[in-house]
């Protein structure tokens, strides 16, 4: 009951925030373009709401969790700049403001020998996420993440890289890694950011697939509308043995 009273409120507060006009560093990584396009046109996603209560909660414990990591770090003795000068987000703008990006700070030095400065970036974990970022590291496990690194070393003119912090929301372990900076790569995600931003209609990115039971497209929130999925119904007067659907439609 209380939940639902919370969730109704939390979703009032959002859809009551003004809507970005730009494309957001933090999403260049995503591999799918149309997808990306939806996003950045503000397209409906296929459920009634952009976001249900409980992810918009999930989101607020992550940015609890880099709060927490902050002080952790600063008490390490590592010095961390989470803001510029005049008390504004570290980050940068391009393409008059179509593209942006902020990231979680910089580290200028430390106890642990890095080659700074870094680009700092941290996220609040679950257990199993966690464990798998461990197990294959940033590239490899959370793709997003890393070319958020690549995206903000290119834009703030870091080329030592990042450091990546995440926090296992489940045990309080912390997994660090010391991430490259691929100019390449980072040079990829800004054609691709210019590339949406320069769309007049999702439609004109390609799409990951062109079968909807790719099981990415799957995951997708705008996957009815890009495939062009038309609600079923199944007869009830055909024989039940005859009614079969894709495993995503079941």
């Amino acid at each position: 009951m209380i939940q639902e009273q919370i969730d109704k409120a939390m979703i009032a507060k959002q859809m009551a925030q003004e809507k970005r006009t730009y494309l957001g560093a933090s999403r260049w990584g995503e591999e799918c373009m149309r997808r990306l396009a939806y996003e950045y046109h503000h397209t409906p996603i296929d459920g009634e709401e952009d976001f249900p209560g409980k992810i918009l909660r999930i989101f607020d414990m992550g940015h609890d969790g880099e709060t927490r990591m902050t002080e952790y770090m600063r008490l390490a003795g590592f010095d961390l700049v989470t803001e510029k000068a005049n008390g504004g987000q570290m980050g940068f703008y391009a393409m008059d403001g179509k593209l942006k990006g902020h990231c979680d700070g910089v580290i200028t030095g430390g106890p642990v020998d890095l080659p700074y400065p870094l680009i700092w970036e941290h996220k609040a974990l679950n257990d199993k996420s966690w464990a798998d970022t461990k197990k294959k590291g940033v590239k490899e496990s959370k793709p997003i993440y890393w070319s958020q690194i690549q995206t903000y070393c290119a834009y703030l003119d870091i080329p030592n890289g990042g450091l990546f912090t995440a926090i296992n929301r489940n045990t309080g372990e912390i997994y660090s890694e010391h991430v490259e900076f691929d100019p390449v790569a980072a040079q990829a995600l800004s054609d691709k950011a210019i590339r949406i931003v320069q769309t007049r209609s999702p439609e004109e990115m390609p799409k990951m697939s062109n079968d909807p039971c790719f099981y990415k497209c799957g995951w997708c929130s705008f996957r009815k509308r890009c495939h062009n999925i038309k609600e079923m119904t199944i007869s009830t007067t055909a024989p039940a043995a005859t009614q079969t659907f894709p495993s995503w439609l079941k």
